[in-house]
């Protein structure tokens, strides 16, 4: 916010916003107060549209503007301003605390690897697909600086793999129970949150009525049609031959997707991954799906 859309807010002139900067400077410069000017203001005038022909522009960030309801005295506004936040600082006081059991102590380099992990795998790499849905001078840039982010986080999870069985733990064990508690219902929501996470558009999961095999539709960041079967059996089921037929059918003498996915909890038998690989469509088994869950890229959506 500017100087006058301060003082406009809070019901002042703006004479009275700059005495109570000038009085105050240090303070409201810690939340973020600033003033622009020379090739800084030109860029920001050019960005957010303002006209102004001034040669210097005061900002106020949202902390400035809380600040300023702190320093301000004969305003209405201000009053209702601090009244809100000291009702926020005692709800905050009186909500119960949730203390969880204590945990084994995860070390630094395993927390600082995880955070790298989650923030690849949950902002950049979804960032680069929506550039790369948007941008067509520089997609096949963006696509190689995609890969390689996606590279750094596959290793990452290979490292912490290896580290595990080093160590003797059990990391899928959680995801698996996880999987198999799961209803197909569930299951079916499972997979569209993950092809969510990986960047697709446009996931829909379909009534089962009339889904002719077909339980989920998407579209990657790259724009490729996508159909999903999910299967969710465990225990020693196999995808039997007749499911994938008539699967591959739907997805490709129907609706004609680019890319078919059957997504299992369990493994497919000998002659349903026949026709997969007969008729392109990508099969995910139980391992697959439990790396999925766990973080890793399905390799099929890059």
């Amino acid at each position: 916010m500017t100087t006058a859309m301060v003082a406009a807010y809070f019901g002042a002139t703006v004479e009275a916003i700059r005495a109570l900067v000038h009085d105050h400077r240090p303070e409201l410069e810690a939340s973020g107060y600033r003033v622009l000017s020379g090739r800084e203001l030109s860029d920001f005038k050019q960005l957010s549209g303002i006209r102004s022909r001034t040669p210097s522009l005061a900002l106020f960030p949202r902390r400035a503007v809380l600040n300023v309801a702190m320093l301000l005295r004969d305003s209405e506004v201000a009053r209702q301003v601090r009244v809100y936040l000291l009702d926020m600082e005692y709800l905050a006081r009186t909500q119960p605390v949730d203390n969880p059991a204590p945990t084994e102590p995860v070390s630094l380099d395993d927390r600082i690897d995880q955070r790298i992990t989650h923030i690849l795998g949950r902002t950049v790499v979804p960032m680069f697909n929506a550039l790369i849905a948007t941008s067509g001078e520089h997609r096949r840039e963006l696509l190689e600086l995609r890969e390689d982010i996606e590279n750094v986080e596959r290793r990452l999870c290979r490292h912490h793999k290896r580290l595990a069985t080093l160590e003797g733990a059990a990391p899928a064990e959680n995801v698996r129970s996880t999987l198999k508690a799961m209803t197909w219902q569930a299951f079916e929501q499972h997979v569209a949150e993950l092809l969510r996470r990986d960047g697709c558009t446009d996931v829909v999961v379909r009534q089962a009525r009339s889904d002719r095999g077909i339980d989920i539709t998407g579209r990657t960041a790259d724009g490729r049609t996508v159909a999903v079967q999910c299967k969710n059996r465990s225990g020693r089921w196999t995808v039997p031959s007749a499911d994938m037929q008539k699967f591959a059918g739907a997805a490709q003498a129907i609706n004609r997707v680019d890319l078919a996915l059957s997504v299992a909890t369990c493994n497919f038998s000998h002659e349903s991954q026949a026709i997969a690989d007969l008729t392109g469509v990508v099969t995910v088994n139980r391992e697959e799906v439990e790396a999925w869950t766990a973080g890793v890229r399905l390799k099929a959506l890059r």
